[in-house]
């Protein structure tokens, strides 16, 4: 469900939407739902403190001051018009989320560098704000370049995949979000997701839980696809970080009777799940 790079029409399932490892997957039911639609208060508010990282291409300033994200829809880009969400915009290429007043944590796989840093701008409030919006702006404030990176780590043999930046101003209008700071999460506990799954605005995926555990990452059942890569994975129960979306497996599949492509869908326990890697692999953040 994570690492994408953009590739060609053709190759639409592992493109468009981010540099992402492995593109990602739905579990049972598709659980994604749109900020406006959520019913759980908590869920909502985390949601805050999320981020698109969006390239610089893409976001244009207008006449009223706002910032319009300029992005294709997912049926133009090959996906099957009766897929949930076709018609949304699509725009951002990772997720990330709020960990200090000037700092955000991504995926290693999407900042790998000062490089990439600096041609990508973070997006809050990158959310439907009504059923049918065919496009969408937000608030100048709402729009950060990335100062530098503190650090980024992609082990692909450690599996080890994060990356913690510097915003080039504090975030005052939102909340940082309360992390792991010692300890592991355990087997079976139920989380939720927050991100940009495929580069859309930002959708909330509950119903999950932990499959299993390894050295530098857990495992989950997590409705996730590419562009959700860097979302922030919360405890269901307390809100509390616990780790970040960085691999899954496939999320479209190709329909030859339809002619574009569906979302994989496995069983709710199948497979192996997504996988996160754990919050306290920071030495940053568990340093403060």
């Amino acid at each position: 469900m994570k690492k994408l790079f953009t590739l060609t029409m053709a190759m639409i399932s592992i493109s468009v939407f981010a540099s992402a490892k492995n593109v990602k997957v739905i579990y049972g039911n598709d659980n994604r739902v749109d900020v406006i639609d959520s019913t759980n208060s908590m869920y909502v508010e985390l949601s805050r403190s999320t981020a698109a990282m969006i390239s610089k291409a893409r976001v244009s300033a207008e006449r009223n001051g706002e910032i319009k994200i300029n992005g294709s829809t997912l049926e133009s880009r090959g996906i099957c018009s009766t897929e949930r969400f076709a018609q949304q915009p699509t725009a951002a290429s990772c997720s990330g989320f709020l960990v200090g007043d000037n700092l955000l944590v991504t995926a290693g796989h999407c900042i790998k560098s000062n490089s990439d840093c600096k041609r990508n701008k973070w997006v809050f409030d990158y959310k439907m704000e009504q059923a049918g919006q065919k496009s969408i702006s937000v608030a100048a404030s709402s729009v950060y370049n990335c100062k530098r990176v503190v650090n980024t780590v992609l082990d692909g043999f450690g599996k080890n995949d994060f990356a913690l930046i510097e915003l080039e101003r504090n975030v005052k209008d939102r909340r940082v979000l309360d992390y792991r700071r010692k300890g592991k999460i355990s087997k079976n506990q139920k989380l939720v997701v927050i991100g940009h799954p495929s580069g859309l605005p930002t959708k909330i995926a509950d119903d999950a839980y932990v499959k299993s555990l390894h050295k530098n990452y857990f495992s989950a059942n997590l409705d996730t696809y590419g562009g959700n890569s860097g979302s922030a994975v919360f405890n269901a129960d307390t809100g509390m970080v616990e780790g970040i979306l960085v691999r899954g497996a496939t999320d479209y599949v190709y329909d030859s009777q339809k002619g574009c492509r569906v979302s994989n869908v496995l069983g709710h326990d199948s497979g192996s799940g997504e996988d996160v890697t754990y919050i306290t692999n920071i030495p940053e953040l568990m340093q403060q």
